[in-house]
């Protein structure tokens, strides 16, 4: 009887994509909150008074209780102990709490009132944090940026807690099947939510032609209610689950320190922490500055004042345009007949050549790093097919730094070459840009589906939830040491997009080549130990 049903609920392909969907989605809209800001950085500096040292402080505030408190820790025990289910809803209500604080901070009834007065003159020292050189806030540091900190750090708790719990939901129900898939596939959705950023944010704040900076941010607070609304769908369709198999949703067995000693007596998951960590803070932290870097690198000349090019209806079309490419190219991955794939492909890549152009026209860098995550939903699930199929994950994590590398220091040293070509320029930046968001794709078709291979089945939350800790080490740190170093090696600029990226760019792409070393490392350690990296997932 027990087998029959888990052919219902888990065996069937529409029921498991369908929890996939629901978790893609609050994902989706998770990320847009998580670079709300990235896009108008040059607005926060001219509206709110934020420098290079308050935005990258703020923005790796988001991380700052996950890394420093241990909270993702906390939140893998969470999740290994109470479940999938209540640990999304738990972080979706912590993300909704964070995110209304934020907005708030950049609201206009924040400014000039008492608690701005308040943060304006406390929080400038705190003792411990300032003597190890990790403190959130700093003297100087404008009151908004200081409650909005607190705010992303509430959100950051949340959003991280979110990603093991999807990360763990995934392995519920696609162990055995098409993981890679899976992973890659939420990711690739997940990430759209980069473009939808970059693109309605700065459409947002300058709506009617009055900049107001607090509605970008409330357009994500209502985007992350959305997402609480997946959680609680995905909650009863999980909670059917384990109601028709007879699994139970909690671990009878008490939590042991042991348990997180044998993660950490790994090796190869170390390697893994360490690749992941390499990989997103050279990806990560570059996109909350990217469409800045963008700004000072690429001459833009503004559309004429109420042309089709400068309205608002040009925006609506373009987002059409990506959630075309977007789709076209994610179903040629699952279409059979070949008239059909080629239709899709064709009608991907004029959409894509499309989506370029109307950016080029519209002259701005947020529409042409939209760009980002494009290729990335096409070829996502291919390489998920891959690593599900014929294997060669850690293979494929070594061409992803290779690609990382190159692109940083394109970058760095090409791009600028090109800062009085106008055609020129934006055809260097959107092809960089598109491989960028392609080699990001190999993390979660290869990385993510590595764990399980590497840790026990009981405590892969609190696995995932050290991955993600020591990750986010690397998202606290290099937002603010992108900031910092802008400001030291810029010494002077006032002009938001006159800064000199070449230092920044070369520290990130210096992660690449550590991610390309590690790459090598654990493809042997891999070869010597038998984990099965390089095999496939599914056993045909």
């Amino acid at each position: 009887m027990t087998e029959k049903i888990q052919q219902v609920m888990r065996d069937v392909p529409a029921f498991r994509w369908t929890a996939l969907l629901l978790l893609a989605l609050a994902m989706f809209c998770s990320y847009i909150f998580m670079d709300i800001l990235s896009p108008i950085k040059d607005l926060m500096q001219s509206e709110r008074g934020w420098d290079s040292t308050a935005f990258g402080t703020m923005q790796g505030s988001e991380t700052f209780l996950n890394v420093f408190v241990f909270f993702l820790i906390f939140a893998g025990i969470i999740l290994d102990k109470m479940g999938v289910r209540f640990t999304a809803l738990l972080s979706g209500v912590v993300m909704l709490i964070g995110a209304f604080i934020k907005w708030y901070a950049v609201s206009n009834s924040f400014v000039g009132s008492s608690m701005e007065m308040w943060f304006t003159n406390h929080l400038n020292y705190v003792p411990g944090f300032q003597e190890l050189g990790i403190a959130p806030f700093y003297e100087g540091m404008p009151a908004s940026a200081k409650v909005a900190a607190i705010g992303f750090m509430l959100f950051g708790c949340g959003v991280e807690m979110a990603g093991i719990t999807v990360s763990r939901g995934i392995v519920k129900w696609f162990k055995g099947r098409e993981m890679a898939l899976a992973m890659g596939s939420e990711m690739a959705l997940a990430r759209l939510g980069v473009a939808t950023c970059m693109i309605f944010s700065p459409f947002f704040a300058k709506l009617g032609g009055v900049v107001d900076v607090s509605r970008s941010v409330a357009f994500g607070v209502v985007l992350l209610m959305i997402a609480f609304i997946m959680f609680i769908v995905y909650f009863f369709m999980d909670k059917k689950l384990d109601a028709q198999t007879g699994e139970a949703e909690e671990k009878d067995d008490p939590f042991k320190i042991a348990d997180i000693g044998k993660i950490l007596s790994s090796g190869g998951f170390w390697l893994v922490a360490l690749l992941c960590v390499l990989y997103y803070s050279a990806i990560f932290p570059f996109q909350k500055y990217a469409v800045n870097m963008l700004q000072c690198n690429l001459t833009f000349t503004a559309p004429e004042a109420g042309s089709f090019w400068a309205g608002n209806t040009v925006t609506l079309i373009q987002y059409g345009i990506m959630l075309i490419v977007a789709i076209s190219a994610f179903a040629f991955n699952f279409s059979d007949k070949k008239l059909v794939k080629y239709c899709l492909l064709f009608l991907s890549v004029i959409g894509l050549l499309l989506f370029c152009y109307m950016g080029y026209m519209r002259q701005s860098a947020e529409t042409i790093f939209a760009v980002f995550p494009l290729l990335a939903v096409g070829i996502t699930p291919i390489l998920g097919k891959v690593v599900d199929h014929k294997g060669k994950a850690a293979t494929m994590l070594i061409f992803g730094s290779l690609l990382l590398i190159a692109c940083h220091l394109t970058f760095a040293f090409i791009l600028p070459l090109f800062k009085d070509s106008a055609i020129g320029g934006v055809i260097v930046a959107y092809t960089t840009i598109l491989v960028l968001g392609a080699s990001f794709s190999l993390v979660p078709a290869s990385l993510w589906p590595s764990v399980p291979k590497l840790v026990d089945q009981k405590v892969i939350g609190s696995a995932y939830a050290l991955i993600f800790w020591i990750q986010n080490i690397g998202l606290w740190l290099f937002p603010l040491l992108i900031g910092k170093v802008l400001d030291k090696t810029n010494p002077g600029v006032t002009d938001p997009i006159a800064f000199d990226y070449t230092v920044p760019l070369i520290m990130l792409a210096c992660l690449g080549v550590a991610a390309f070393i590690l790459g090598i490392v654990l493809k042997a350690w891999d070869k010597k130990k038998g984990f099965g990296l390089e095999l496939p997932n599914v056993k045909e």
